[in-house]
């Protein structure tokens, strides 16, 4: 390291230490790597070029939808059940960005609460700090951190903000899309864009008015329509094998 002063030499070393706490799965070096990538500096790309190829990538589903249709619920249902598979689950969180500070509003991670102590489970919210498209721009990164930390399952909750939303399908091998019953004519403008990305449709709050009518309006748009009641689990496991089935198709065709 000749010829560097002792801050680049610092910097160096700070590096090449949250790198290794990544590889070996370590909370600190994940969220050190993230926060990292969110800033958007020099050492961003230095800690995804030194970064290991990925020989296993983990199944990166997209939960996307408008807001107060239940998404963060069913998330959290699915780590459930992700969990009790042993598999190690990773969640980014997408949040509008705070007006005070640029971060993130932790409303997700709050609602999920329930897995905050089990050391398998990663909860991460990112702030869109301006970036359109339903996601961070460290998001594509933030994966990389998490496949390289050995995560089998990462799941990404948009922001929701409904048309805006197509960047997800450019990350996630499945898009879950999270509506509620009464959608009615919301239906015809949601065929133009969002529909057209999702490989399963979740009508969550099935318990409400209007359930079989909204189930038989996107079935004439998406293949697979599914219904939950996403507090108490019910239809859960539907939509888990409708994922698992999903993940099997995309990596036949690899």
């Amino acid at each position: 390291m000749s010829g560097l002063n002792q801050w680049q030499i610092n910097r160096i070393s700070t590096i090449a230490s949250v790198i290794e706490e990544v590889k070996t799965g370590k909370v600190r070096g994940i969220a050190r790597a993230i926060t990292l990538l969110e800033l958007d500096g020099p050492d961003s790309q230095t800690v995804l070029d030194n970064l290991e190829p990925i020989s296993r990538q983990a199944s990166v589903i997209g939960i996307t939808g408008y807001p107060g249709a239940g998404k963060s619920t069913l998330i959290d249902q699915l780590i459930s059940v992700y969990r009790s598979q042993s598999k190690k689950i990773g969640i980014l969180a997408v949040d509008t960005s705070s007006p005070f500070t640029g971060g993130a509003i932790l409303g997700d991670r709050i609602r999920m609460q329930n897995h905050s102590l089990d050391d398998r489970v990663y909860i991460r919210s990112m702030a869109t700090r301006g970036h359109r498209g339903g996601l961070a721009k460290a998001t594509r990164g933030a994966i990389r951190v998490l496949e390289a930390a050995g995560f089998d399952v990462i799941l990404i909750e948009t922001i929701g903000v409904g048309q805006e939303e197509g960047e997800i399908a450019q990350l996630a091998q499945t898009v879950v899309l999270v509506v509620v019953p009464g959608l009615g004519d919301d239906v015809q403008a949601m065929k133009a864009g969002i529909l057209e990305i999702a490989h399963i449709v979740v009508v969550n709050k099935a318990d409400h008015q209007g359930t079989t009518a909204t189930i038989q309006a996107l079935q004439e748009w998406v293949p697979k329509v599914l219904s939950t009641v996403a507090t108490t689990g019910e239809g859960l496991q539907s939509v888990v094998e409708a994922i698992a089935t999903h993940q099997d198709v995309v990596r036949s065709k690899k």
